[in-house]
């Protein structure tokens, strides 16, 4: 009799501390959204107020010489 009481005020306390429990955190539709760097879009940024995709800034990198906005040599 006395292991049902004890049995009994355990599971008494547990439940009773389970319900002062915080609740979950509600879900959020808006976290679903993928935030992209100054609204370019995926694999692209922004370079000097135009969207560019980030291959054109490595291959601009690997440029060795220009002529009249082209590359003429590579590294």
């Amino acid at each position: 009799m006395i292991r049902l009481i004890a049995i009994a005020s355990f599971t008494l306390a547990v439940a009773a501390s389970a319900e002062a429990m915080t609740p979950a955190p509600i879900y959020q539709p808006d976290g679903v959204i993928t935030q992209v760097a100054y609204a370019c879009g995926p694999g692209r940024t922004r370079v000097g107020g135009v969207c560019v995709a980030r291959t054109t800034i490595r291959h601009a990198r690997r440029c060795a010489r220009w002529h009249g906005g082209a590359c003429v040599r590579w590294y």
